[in-house]
């Protein structure tokens, strides 16, 4: 969703289930870190507002967007959780390795949601100038973090529901 008509922490927290009983993973980018710790503050006080326990928030780093998808992937494998959220931020620079980073990651995400039976959530901003990952990072279109952290809730209760 275009984030010029939506921000990305608006949403009716009525519509959220219950997250008390959730774990979650979540990996964040080391690379852009001025942008993943804003999203990183975001999604975390987006699920402990829902209920999440915080010891039932695992929080791990990996040096850049690429790595997110084997993080991501990593934290599925060795700890009990029930949704993945994948934080990063890549901008646009002179050369096409933008586009490669972005369709690897985006890729590996979709992947890892048709590999395993939990949701990846993919957090990663992917915009053409710093002011507009600040603007999605807590700025003036929201928090990125908030929006991830409000699907992962949603999607284990939807998987929750149809076990």
């Amino acid at each position: 969703m275009a984030t010029q008509y939506q921000n990305l922490s608006e949403y009716d927290s009525s519509t959220v289930p219950n997250a008390t009983e959730m774990r979650f993973g979540i990996v964040v980018s080391e690379w852009n870190q001025p942008i993943t710790s804003a999203l990183l503050q975001g999604a975390y006080a987006t699920l402990v507002a829902h209920g999440a326990k915080e010891e039932h928030i695992f929080v791990h780093y990996v040096p850049g967007a690429f790595e997110l998808t084997f993080g991501a992937k990593l934290l599925a494998e060795k700890l009990r959780v029930d949704a993945v959220i994948g934080l990063g931020c890549i901008i646009r620079g002179e050369t096409p390795h933008f586009d490669f980073i972005s369709q690897g990651v985006t890729q590996g995400f979709v992947d890892l949601n048709m590999q395993y039976q939990l949701p990846f959530v993919f957090g990663v901003l992917t915009n053409d100038t710093m002011q507009q990952s600040f603007d999605r990072a807590g700025g003036k279109h929201g928090n990125k973090g908030d929006e991830a952290a409000v699907t992962a809730i949603k999607m284990v209760a939807f998987a929750k529901k149809l076990a």
